[in-house]
C-alpha cells in the first residue's frame, strides 16, 4: 500500500495581509497531479488544514474542491486530523457525508479512543493498513488543572498526557500487529528535537508538550507529523516525520525545501520512503545589506523559473538616516514588475549614531510581530531582570482561550 504524508496545508492564510490562495491552489493542483502518476492510494493529512478555526469561503471552497477531485483519482482513502489553527466544529460539521466517500476526519479528541482508530481496506476488503487518526491534543484533553502547581509540574502532566494518549492505542493493536499489519500514527505537536521556523503558533501553553521519539509506542511502524513547518525527522528517528507545510508561510522559511513523503508497506513492514519536493509557484526573497546592494540585487533578480510574481522583505543597511530612501526603492520596483516589496523593514543605522528612538523604531514592525512577542517586549520593560516564563505560560493559555471562544 502506497501512502502519501503531507499536512500544514494553512489554507486561507494571508502573508502581510496578501492572500496565498494561487500558491495553494498551484500546491494542490500539483499534489492532484502526484496522487495519479505515483498512484497514492492514502494520504494523510496531519493538521492544520486552515490558517484560523473561521476560514473564509475561498479557502473552504479550496478545501472541498480538492476532496471531490481526488475521490475521482487512484486515492482510495483520505485522512485528516485538526491541528492547534482548526476549529473542530468546521472540519467534523460534514463528517458524515465525507465518511460516504472514504475520507476520514478528525477534527478533535472525543471521550472514545476508538474514534481515532481506523481499518483501511484494498478494493476486495482485505485490511491493509491500520491508522491512530491523533488530531492535536489541546491541554483540556490530556491534563487536568491544578490550583496551584508550578510550571514544571504543568510541563510534566502535559507531556505525561501526551504520552499517555498514544499509549493508550497499545493494547487495540495487538491483534493487528499479530496479523503483520502495518500501524501508522499521526499527531500535530511539537517533538523534543524538531526545529521550527517562526511562523510556527505555540501549542501546549508555550509549546510545553514536547515527546521525545522514543515516547512514541514500538507498535507504530510510521508517525506522520504536523505543526513544525520545515520537514524533518525527529531526533533523526527514521520513521518518525514532519512532512512540513507545502508553501513558506514566513519569510523566516525562504531557503527551506518543502515536500511531502512517499511510503511503502509490504508485508507489514515500511519497505520504501521517498521525498517529493513540492515546487514553488512563488518565491519569497529576503534583501539585507547597503543601499547599493539591495539595489543592485532588486535589479539582477530573475523570476523566470516562477508562475507568480516574488514577494520580497527588504531591509537597508545606513550610517545615517537617509529622507528619500523609499523613493530610490520604489524607482527600482517600477523596472521590476516581477517583484512586489511586502515588507520594507525600517532601516539599520550604525548602533553608535542610533538615538533611542531609532532603535525602538527598528525594531517595531507590527506586521511581523506575533501576539507573545508584544506581550514579552512589554514584560523585558516592566521586568529586566525577571524570568518570564511563568508569565507567558499563563498568556499563551489566555490566547488559546481566546481562539477557541470565537471557534465557539
Amino acid at each position: 500500500m502506497r501512502i502519501l504524508h503531507t499536512s500544514d496545508w494553512h489554507l486561507g492564510q494571508r502573508l502581510v495581509n496578501l492572500e496565498r490562495t494561487e500558491e495553494h491552489q498551484c500546491f494542490l493542483d500539483w499534489l492532484l497531479q502526484t496522487i495519479e502518476q505515483e498512484q497514492v492510494e492514502v494520504l494523510l493529512m496531519s493538521g492544520d488544514v486552515f490558517d484560523t478555526g473561521a476560514p473564509s469561503n475561498t479557502a473552504l471552497k479550496q478545501y472541498y474542491s480538492f476532496l471531490t477531485r481526488v475521490c475521482s483519482t487512484c486515492c482510495r482513502h483520505i485522512i485528516i486530523t485538526g491541528g492547534n489553527h482548526d476549529s473542530v466544529s468546521t472540519l467534523n460539521a460534514p463528517k458524515e457525508l465525507l465518511d460516504c466517500l472514504h475520507i476520514k476526519v478528525v477534527g478533535g479528541a472525543t471521550d472514545n479512543l476508538l474514534d481515532e482508530l481506523i481499518e483501511l481496506h484494498d478494493a476486495q476488503g482485505r485490511l491493509q493498513l491500520v491508522v491512530c487518526a491523533v488530531p492535536f491534543l489541546r491541554d483540556r484533553d490530556v491534563r487536568l488543572s491544578v490550583a496551584g502547581e508550578t510550571y514544571e509540574e504543568r510541563e510534566q502532566r502535559i507531556k505525561q498526557g501526551i504520552a499517555a494518549h498514544y499509549q493508550a492505542f497499545v493494547p487495540h493493536l495487538q491483534p493487528y500487529k499479530a496479523q503483520q499489519v502495518p500501524v501508522v500514527a499521526m499527531g500535530h505537536l511539537f517533538a523534543a528535537g524538531g526545529t521550527a521556523s517562526d511562523s510556527e503558533k505555540e501549542i501546549h501553553v508555550g509549546n510545553l508538550g514536547q515527546i521525545g521519539a522514543d515516547q512514541f509506542p514500538a507498535e507504530f511502524d510510521y508517525v506522520a507529523l504536523g505543526h513544525l513547518h520545515r520537514p524533518q525527522q525527529v531526533n533523526k528517528t527514521h520513521h518518525i516525520r514532519y512532512s512540513g507545510s507545502p508553501i513558506p508561510l514566513s519569510f523566516s522559511e525562504v531557503t527551506d525545501k518543502k515536500l511531502v513523503y512517499i511510503l511503502d508497506f509490504e508485508d507489514g513492514k515500511l519497505a520504501g520512503l521517498r521525498e517529493l519536493e513540492v515546487p514553488y509557484s512563488r518565491k519569497l526573497i529576503r534583501i539585507k545589506g547597503a543601499l547599493d546592494k539591495v539595489k543592485q540585487q532588486l535589479a539582477v533578480y530573475d523570476n523566470s523559473g516562477y508562475s507568480l510574481i516574488a514577494w520580497a522583505e527588504v531591509q537597508v543597511e545606513l550610517e545615517t538616516p537617509l529622507p528619500d530612501l523609499n523613493q530610490q526603492l520604489e524607482e527600482v520596483l517600477k523596472l521590476k514588475p516581477e517583484i512586489e516589496m511586502l515588507i520594507h523593514r525600517p532601516p539599520v543605522i550604525q548602533l553608535q549614531r542610533q538615538t533611542l528612538e531609532q532603535q525602538v523604531e527598528q525594531e517595531a514592525d507590527l506586521h511581523t510581530l506575533r501576539e507573545k512577542d508584544v506581550f514579552l517586549k512589554r514584560c523585558e520593560s516592566v521586568y529586566p531582570d525577571g524570568d518570564h516564563q511563568e508569565l507567558l505560560a499563563t498568556f499563551s493559555e489566555l490566547l488559546e482561550l481566546m481562539g477557541q471562544g470565537k471557534e465557539s
